[in-house]
């Protein structure tokens, strides 16, 4: 089994897992895996949890249960103990009722050692994400060792991306109830980790302005930093503010708010949930240069002081002044993050980006025929009442087991469905698709003949993820060359704050869309966000069409539309860049076109 630690290479290493087991859950800071430098005298409580952890590993890897039931037995015992066993001479331990010649054995070298070496193996052959599991609420070992080798999940925020999915419903022992209250201690868990995706913290976001602005009405008060350039992830939220730091602080006991740091110029606070508030303090002045400053990246600003000489002591009445005055276009703080921006707004060059409104179809979304809450007639329904012009239906392809994929018989019946749904909602028309399983190989799930059958192909990675760049190379590029594939699905894989995508060379990826006329998804789920904006550009140089798509699995998942639309705003996308945006016309046009490649 591969090692997460390498205690042979590393001799720091049980360090490093003691501060990461301490930061991510306290309670296990007991335990005696450390050096023993660290823990000298073992604790009866210390011993027993040793053993507790042990036996649940042990049911998570799947071994003998009456081995795993011997420690938590011991464990149970050797916390009711009355007197400590580190005060007990070795013959009086191993007489202890419930305490055979093997545990007996083990208490001696913890009690010698301040370690338990079957623990330690244990620990280096277990994800760290599923030793963090062990902290939610509502999945013990068993369950634990079903989402990691059955459902091939790794961290708490894969998991709870399955949860989104109703991935659990599908094994043994997970029902729609126990699914749920995973999900809800899976989102307590990670809101009070600190980070968060950007569209998790937008309702906070706008509300704590809200109430700041309540309680300073005097005081001119507006968001910046990251969250005013729709960064992906947020770790802080930043406020630029005419308040004093005293006056800010008046209020902190009202608001359930503490201090971290105060100063003239910044104050930081931290809330009940771990989310870090920085406030930017600035006369009324230098509140448009102030909010200017912190609402670009370095390297925007660098360039721009360098392009105009700027300077935070002149005066201006808003943002919009400090670019007129330079002689040049307004840049929005979504776009102020690269330098070469900066030549495009002086020459008055920068694009007309999307927006919501302009997407006229949900392309990507599942159903119940798949792993999907609603309907076909459901989803369908619910995005002609939004006004929109098509659905893209794309359930799971039969590779995808633990997503309920369509075998060829069922997907024949969902045809015979989607045609009676057509004739039924017209003009509002319904697309036969599939999100066909990229495989190990590079080939698409399903045989030829049966890719015939959509009117469009989706191909998307889902299984064995840790590939090094070579491997997943191949195995994407040789999807990208099937002439049935049509979109490239969440191209890198990653979910965010929970996985990296497998590493692929996004310059040699794009060409190879743009040589075989193939779209790329930006998958607009908030924890997917991918193809990374970064790249867009690049795509668009290519004239690769990009696909803002929800990757919906219910009706509500509609919505995550618009966070795939500030993603896209940052990498400068237009409305006719978009194959989402495209009329029911244009979109028919565009399958039939792309149908002449196969």
């Amino acid at each position: 089994m591969k090692g997460y630690f390498n205690f042979e290479s590393d001799h720091s290493l049980p360090l490093k897992i003691f501060f990461f087991l301490h930061s991510k859950f306290p309670f296990l800071v007991r335990y005696s895996y450390l050096a023993s430098s660290i823990i000298t005298i073992m604790t009866n409580e210390a011993i027993a949890d040793n053993f507790s952890l042990l036996a649940k590993l042990m049911d998570i890897h799947g071994e003998n249960s009456f081995k795993t039931k011997s420690y938590s037995s011991a464990a149970f015992t050797i916390e009711k103990l009355p007197v400590e066993l580190s005060t007990l001479p070795e013959e009086k331990i191993f007489a202890i009722k419930g305490i055979g010649e093997a545990i007996g054995q083990k208490i001696m070298v913890q009690l010698g050692t301040g370690q338990l070496p079957q623990l330690t193996e244990y620990i280096a052959n277990t994800p760290a994400g599923i030793l963090q599991m062990l902290s939610i609420k509502g999945i013990g070992p068993k369950k634990i060792s079903t989402i990691w080798k059955e459902l091939e999940i790794e961290t708490i925020g894969e998991l709870l991306y399955a949860c989104d999915e109703n991935r659990l419903l599908l094994y043994k022992g997970f029902g729609a109830k126990t699914q749920q209250n995973i999900k809800e201690s899976i989102e307590f868990f990670l809101s009070n980790q600190g980070s968060y995706l950007y569209a998790q913290i937008v309702p906070y976001a706008h509300k704590a302005t809200e109430e700041f602005q309540k309680h300073l009405p005097s005081h001119k008060i507006a968001l910046t930093g990251d969250f005013r350039r729709h960064t992906e992830t947020i770790s802080k939220l930043e406020w630029v503010t005419t308040a004093k730091a005293a006056e800010l602080e008046a209020y902190t006991n009202a608001l359930d708010l503490q201090v971290v740091e105060s100063g003239n110029t910044q104050t930081l606070l931290k809330d009940s949930h771990n989310i870090s508030l920085l406030f930017y303090h600035t006369d009324e002045a230098h509140f448009a240069s102030t909010l200017f400053a912190t609402s670009s990246n370095t390297e925007f600003y660098d360039a721009f002081v360098a392009a105009t000489s700027f300077s935070m002591d002149k005066v201006y009445a808003t943002e919009e002044e400090i670019f007129s005055s330079h002689n040049m276009a307004f840049i929005p703080p979504y776009l102020r993050e690269r330098a070469s921006v900066i030549t495009l707004a002086q020459q008055n060059m920068l694009p007309v980006v999307i927006v919501k409104e302009d997407i006229k179809g949900i392309i990507h979304s599942h159903s119940k025929w798949s792993d999907g809450a609603n309907t076909v007639e459901e989803m369908a329904k619910a995005a002609r009442d939004k006004g929109l012009e098509y659905l893209v239906l794309s359930d799971h392809s039969k590779s995808a087991f633990y997503a309920n994929g369509l075998y060829e018989e069922r997907i024949i019946a969902q045809h015979e469905e989607i045609d009676s749904l057509n004739a039924k909602l017209a003009p509002f028309k319904i697309f036969k698709s599939i999100e066909s399983d990229i495989l190990n190989d590079g080939s698409l799930d399903y045989a030829p003949s049966v890719l015939a059958s959509f009117d469009l192909i989706i191909a998307s990675v889902h299984s064995n993820l840790k590939m090094n760049e070579e491997k997943a190379m191949a195995r994407v590029l040789r999807a990208i060359e099937n002439p049935y594939t049509n979109i490239l699905g969440h191209m890198t894989g990653r979910l965010l704050l929970s996985r990296n995508g497998y590493p692929l060379d996004h310059k040699k990826i794009i060409e190879a869309c743009a040589a075989n006329n193939v779209v790329i998804e930006l998958n607009a789920h908030p924890r997917r966000l991918d193809i990374d904006w970064r790249w867009i550009d690049y795509a668009l140089e290519k004239n690769v069409l990009i696909s803002i798509d929800p990757d919906a699995h219910a009706i509500e998942g509609f919505d995550d539309v618009q966070y795939g639309v500030l993603a896209a705003q940052k990498g400068g996308l237009t409305k006719a860049q978009n194959l989402s945006s495209f009329s029911l016309s244009e979109f028919e046009a565009f399958v039939k076109a792309q149908q002449a490649k196969r």
